[in-house]
């Protein structure tokens, strides 16, 4: 068993200065400052991280990839009571929702897809490549998009990474969209599956030219 050496409260971090930070286990702060937070670890317990869960620089942000270096030493966690049961069951969620590939190569369990968004974006995206998603909205505050409508920028889905993310041509369409189809839109928005009328780009959407 690694014997895993108290480190120095951190004083800044990667989001700026630290105004609080409670040390979770040796080497493992959780940490707050003015904007955003999360998980400093200290070199060693960086270094102890499993290869699967490993996110360089050894700062794990608050919102999903605090999940990980939690999940990562969940026995010693556990066995100092220095993190409640419920505290541990989330971090297992997070890990399973945010990052499930990460998830199940330390487990070897599967993710089912109504347990992670990425999956379910994943798959979403992997089913509309080539066609055109919507990537930007509008109410109908906007002075081109008449009342119910959305006015939407759509872009043609060329490629998804592994965490769902698109990567879109340069190719786009302006659309409208009634909007209650627009509030019962799914994962992704593809024109293909909402009725929606093509119209030309507004001028206010347009480039400024210089000069």
């Amino acid at each position: 068993m690694t014997c895993f050496a108290p480190s120095p409260r951190p004083s800044t971090s990667i989001w700026g200065a630290v105004q609080q930070a409670d040390q979770l286990g040796p080497g493992i702060w959780s940490v707050m400052t003015a904007s955003h937070g999360g998980i400093i670890l200290s070199d060693q317990r960086q270094a102890a991280m499993p290869p699967a869960l490993q996110i360089e620089g050894g700062s794990y942000e608050e919102d999903c990839d605090w999940a990980l270096p939690i999940l990562a030493f969940t026995s010693e966690l556990e066995r100092q009571g220095s993190c409640s049961a419920g505290f541990l069951q989330l971090a297992r969620d997070t890990a399973k929702c945010w990052h499930p590939d990460r998830f199940s190569a330390l487990t070897g369990e599967a993710v089912e897809e109504n347990s992670s968004a990425i999956l379910r974006t994943r798959k979403a995206y992997m089913a509309a490549i080539g066609e055109f998603c919507v990537t930007s909205a509008w109410g109908d505050w906007a002075e081109w998009v008449p009342e119910g409508k959305v006015g939407v920028i759509a872009r043609q889905v060329e490629r998804v990474d592994h965490l769902g993310r698109p990567t879109y041509g340069e190719a786009e369409a302006c659309a409208l969209i009634a909007k209650d189809l627009y509030a019962a839109r799914g994962e992704v928005t593809a024109l293909r599956d909402t009725a929606h009328e093509i119209i030309p780009m507004p001028e206010a959407l347009r480039p400024k030219r210089m000069g």
